[in-house]
């Protein structure tokens, strides 16, 4: 498969010329949260042809972005994962978050796939640095078949696939309650109708409710806005 390029000496376009093409900024942000093995990919990216996919990897090695490795034991198995270079666009598929969530969020369309993993992004899009000023936690979030867990020590934060050894506060939901979260719903209203519950340090969990606040979404178009 051929390379385009935009033939322009200019950074924009010479990154765009690396990670432009369709689904190649969506498989950068799925190996953004660590290895994967190419079935993993293949069911983060449903739509996405065994064929294209192994292209789009073939480029993203072939230019430096990506490389092959070996999870580490029990699994052992060939995977995926971002090279120094891949992992610095980092910030700006998050920026592309921020934007996305208050401009491009109105309802779910109805062939609209979701993954509850892809919250681990959207935990670092919003994440408030000042209001996690001083605190050190692991949160743990459960939703439905899916685990992640967020570390939290004094204004950083790390987000990981997978449980946390020991989570100070753990949340558990379906993921029709997490999409309400998405929509701007109020976690404290999920639990008081049991569609979520939390455990754990309850100082803890007092502060969760101001460390991801989502942007108020906003309408892109000047007649929307007067409406």
């Amino acid at each position: 498969m051929e390379q385009r390029t935009y033939n322009q000496y200019c950074a924009t376009a010479r990154t765009l010329d690396l990670v432009g093409e369709r689904w190649t900024l969506l498989l950068v942000r799925e190996l953004l949260t660590g290895p994967k093995r190419f079935g993993d990919l293949q069911a983060g990216l449903r739509g996405l042809g065994t064929g294209l996919l192994a292209a789009r990897l073939k480029l993203l090695e072939r230019e430096g972005l990506a490389r092959r490795t070996v999870l580490p034991p029990p699994a052992r198995t060939p995977a995926y994962a971002l090279t120094e270079a891949g992992e610095e666009l980092g910030p700006a598929i998050l920026a592309l978050a921020r934007w996305g969530l208050k401009w491009a969020m109105d309802e779910r369309r109805p062939d609209e796939t979701f993954h509850p993993g892809w919250a681990l992004l959207g935990l670092q899009a919003c994440f408030d640095q000042e209001a996690a000023a001083g605190l050190r936690a692991v949160y743990e979030f459960r939703v439905d078949d899916e685990v992640f867990h967020a570390r939290i020590d004094d204004g950083a934060i790390e987000v990981l696939h997978g449980p946390a050894q020991r989570p100070d506060a753990t949340v558990t939901m379906s993921e029709e309650a997490f999409l309400g979260l998405v929509g701007g719903r109020a976690l404290g209203q999920a639990i008081e109708d049991g569609s979520a519950s939390v455990s754990g340090d309850e100082e803890v969990l007092r502060r969760l409710k101001d460390l991801f606040p989502l942007p108020a979404p906003r309408p892109r178009r000047a007649d929307d806005q007067a409406g």
